[in-house]
């Protein structure tokens, strides 16, 4: 199931963590400190999105009139992911795993700057046991491949995460689709932090409310 298969991805990670610590270090630039505390991040965000692997996945509410009503979380389907430059691992992890707990399939474009470190992360996949299509990364200018996402009828959202302008074309493009969109306009954040690199808000946007009502009882209870 999802949950194990996130498991399996973040103890795996684990275990190569001086691997990508060291590569960090090679590409970015930060010292060692920075690098692993990067990489234990990545992985504690694994099992974070793990946990929620059979979380948020509905509610029942009440309505006006008689019955009630099951409000229901369900997967986007297919999103399109292109990630910040800025904390090149984290950032892919905390959005992949986010998209994928929530039983989703990813095209992510990962950090323009520093690619070497999601392609890696391929490795592990592959000791996972994750299915196949499941997460797919493609390399590469991140303006000119999220133009090809947002603009491509199967992919049922995208989260940009870059420029202002690259934010605006998404945004403006993905209303001849009706694409659900998730746009940062160059802001940026701090993937280090909780509030910032996970939460309710990555949920919101990896699914799409349906709503059941089910008729029962009556208006007024005597």
């Amino acid at each position: 199931n999802r949950q194990q298969i996130l498991y399996y991805i973040a103890e795996n990670l684990e275990i190569r963590k001086r691997g990508f610590a060291r590569r960090l270090v090679e590409l970015t630039g930060v010292s060692t400190e920075e690098a692993e505390a990067e990489v234990a991040l990545a992985v504690a965000r694994l099992f974070y999105w793990a946990a929620y692997a059979d979380k948020y996945g509905g509610t029942v509410q009440e309505t006006q009139l008689y019955g009630t009503v099951i409000k229901i979380h369900e997967p986007m389907g297919i999103i399109g992911i292109a990630c910040p430059d800025k904390s090149p691992l984290l950032s892919f992890v905390s959005l992949m795993g986010a998209a994928i707990a929530r039983s989703n399939s990813v095209v992510v474009v990962p950090s323009e700057k520093y690619p070497l470190l999601a392609l890696d992360l391929y490795q592990v996949f592959e000791t996972s046991d994750l299915p196949g299509g499941v997460v797919n990364i493609l390399s590469g200018s991140r303006d000119h491949v999220s133009k090809y996402l947002v603009e491509h009828q199967n992919v049922d959202a995208m989260w940009y995460f870059g420029s202002q302008e690259g934010s605006k074309f998404v945004e403006h493009t993905s209303a001849v689709n009706v694409k659900r969109t998730w746009v940062d306009y160059g802001v940026g954040r701090d993937w280090t932090n909780d509030k910032q690199g996970r939460g309710e808000e990555f949920l919101y946007h990896s699914t799409q409310v349906k709503n059941v009502w089910l008729t029962m009882g009556d208006i007024f209870a005597n």
